[in-house]
């Protein structure tokens, strides 16, 4: 049993309420900013460190209240840039120390982990208010209109209990039928899991089953039953009190583009001005070269999806600022979304020394702000995105690299494909220190508003699904339960909630097996895991911490992480444990004296005496519990 763990007795801050006041600040403001200060750190004083036009300026803390066992300080920093680094210098026995977002050291420490102030909007509120959830459109459901469509040319019918190809030519080409009129016949499920916002993968015309390759962006498919579709989808989703964001690509088109043929038709055109040409001898294997030996860049080499180049004003016209440009005209009614998650955010306006990369994310939310003041803008960006997420473009990220990988490497089976996704090697199973390690080291990359809105997912149409990857039920009820207690928005890709399978993005791409759920369940469809994943919906829903607050780690251990989301009104305790560990105990005094924690979710054991809160070590297990 581990006592008094150390990581509470270690000076604390974050971004959220509980240390800062909530709230934009602007170019000039002085903004309080409050630590923790355990009285077992040793710490006698405290000085904030920001940085100013590159410039590092120290100024003294002052006590703040406190406990007998802690000690508050309360410092200023002045927002004189648009992001405004700091961090805490400790002094006590035993030297000075730095507390920044991703611990305490007592070295020297970069800047890359200072916490952050930013004047740019954070992400809108109602995005973080239920979770998102991504459907793949041709495999989700089909209509009885959708019986009526013939097969596109480019199409291999498949029935809907297939299982998906998940390499080769079939896996582009495998057709399944589902149509936008099919999600709203099923919105019911939705509805009942918690969702606030449903995400689409691409509803453009395209020669493949994911449409990332759009022939245009001027019509939504008609195999998905066309612009009424989307409509009729837009105003049922909105009805139900929910929101509805698309998915667009601005690195490239379709081969098949109108412009992409208008391109090739004539170089003098304003077409051909829209995408990068490239020497089509150049070793760069991202060149492909047209049938008339022309070269031009493409998305990794592939040259079905040319890239477009943003040095052109014609791509902003036609993107962007045109009065039919999509990026404006989808969020508009009929269609009205709410926003929009942009394929292959990290790559669009990055060609060689050209690097516009910033400045079409602003432009981009701009112009969605323009249609939707409180619209969304979410990047899909695999690698590290801090530095794209700090330019004041993209509202958030879908967090693979802070939270969907680490969770893997703690949970995934030695070996799985999901441990080591996107690396020609084996995965590796580690311990809970290296993921939470991970973790605070992509979250203070970015302000703190920003790791509150960041999209994190335990699987995409990209990965492969989280059951196949952990290997059992019980390691997918920890998933899901940091899933639902992590700061950030959680997002579930459609079937991960009755436990789908599959060992990469495109053997993933499962469809939905309806009649097993109207039956109750059956081998594509587990209901206990549906009821997991709807209590613990519920659960963060209902709490002001969990979908608000700061985060805290408590115990990190191999086996076992115990952390605390806290907001101005609320304590909540998470325990995650992916197999028996030795247990721990906690301090009493996260406990209001006199109170008892309220059991939220979970079967871990927690018990209150005289040593504090004792936690059982139960394996694989969860707790979740108010404790005020």
């Amino acid at each position: 049993m581990t006592h008094a763990p150390h990581l509470l007795d270690l000076p604390h801050h974050d971004g959220s309420a509980v240390h800062v006041p909530p709230g934009t600040p602007a170019l000039g403001d002085a903004v309080p900013v409050r630590v923790r200060v355990p009285r077992a750190s040793g710490v006698e004083r405290v000085w904030v460190r920001s940085v100013r036009d590159g410039e590092p300026r120290l100024s003294e803390a002052v006590p703040d209240g406190g406990t007998d066992a802690e000690q508050w300080f309360t410092g200023e920093v002045v927002v004189h840039n648009p992001v405004t680094p700091y961090r805490f210098l400790l002094d006590g026995p035993g030297g000075y120390r730095w507390l920044d977002g991703r611990g305490v050291h007592d070295r020297d420490v970069s800047d890359d982990g200072d916490f952050r102030l930013t004047t740019h909007a954070p992400a809108p509120s109602w995005l973080g208010d239920g979770l998102v959830y991504q459907i793949f459109p041709d495999r989700f459901a089909r209509s009885g209109a959708a019986d009526g469509r013939p097969t596109p040319d480019w199409a291999v019918p498949a029935a809907w209990d297939d299982e998906p190809a998940g390499t080769g030519v079939l896996a582009g080409t495998q057709y399944y039928g589902g149509d936008l009129d099919g999600v709203v016949e099923h919105l019911d499920h939705l509805a009942a899991l918690g969702v606030g916002t449903v995400y689409l993968t691409p509803v453009f015309p395209g020669r493949s089953n994911h449409r990332y390759d759009a022939s245009t962006f001027a019509e939504v498919d008609p195999l998905l039953g066309g612009d009424e579709a989307y409509a009729r989808l837009s105003e049922a989703v909105h009805a139900r009190g929910m929101r509805l964001m698309g998915d667009i690509t601005t690195n490239h088109t379709g081969e098949g583009h109108e412009w992409f043929a208008a391109a090739l038709a004539d170089p003098a055109s304003p077409e051909h001005g829209m995408y990068v040409w490239a020497d089509p001898a150049s070793d760069n294997t991202d060149v492909a070269t047209t049938a008339s030996g022309e070269g031009y860049a493409s998305w990794l080499g592939f040259g079905s999806l040319p890239k477009l180049d943003w040095a052109a004003p014609e791509t902003w016209h036609r993107m962007v600022t045109g009065p039919d440009a999509p990026i404006g005209r989808y969020l508009r009614p009929p269609f009205a979304l709410d926003g929009w998650r942009v394929d292959v955010a990290n790559m669009t306006g990055r060609w060689g020394s050209e690097d516009r990369t910033h400045a079409v994310s602003r432009e981009l939310r701009a112009a969605v702000e323009r249609e939707r003041p409180d619209g969304a803008l979410i990047a899909e960006h695999f690698h590290d995105a801090g530095a794209d997420l700090r330019a004041g473009g993209w509202h958030a990220n879908m967090n693979y690299t802070g939270f969907t990988r680490p969770a893997w490497s703690w949970l995934a089976t030695e070996g799985s494909p999901a441990g080591a996704h996107g690396l020609p090697v084996a995965g590796t199973r580690r311990p809970g220190g290296a993921m939470v390690d991970a973790m605070r080291e992509f979250d203070a990359a970015v302000p703190w508003s920003v790791t509150a809105a960041q999209w994190n997912m335990l699987g995409s149409h990209d990965t492969p699904r989280l059951r196949t990857a952990v290997g059992s039920d019980e390691l997918t009820e920890v998933a899901a339960t940091l899933l639902f207690t992590y700061p950030g928005t959680p997002v579930v890709f459609a079937g991960d909630e009755v436990g789908a399978t599959g060992d990469n993005g495109e053997h993933a791409r499962t469809t939905m097996a309806w009649d097993q759920g109207a039956r109750g369940g059956g081998p594509r469809w587990d209901a206990g895991t549906l009821e997991r994943y709807r209590r613990l919906s519920a659960v963060r829903r209902g709490s002001d911490a969990l979908r608000q607050g700061g985060l805290r780690w408590a115990v990190v251990e191999d086996d076992a992480v115990v952390f605390l989301r806290e907001s101005p009104t609320e304590r909540v305790l998470v325990v995650l444990a992916r197999a028996p560990w030795a247990g721990a105990v906690l301090p009493g005094r996260l406990l209001v004296p006199g109170g008892e924690p309220e059991r939220l979710y979970g079967e871990v054991g927690l018990a209150v005496g005289p040593d504090g809160l004792t936690i059982s070590g139960d394996g694989p297990a969860v707790g979740v519990f108010r404790l005020f």
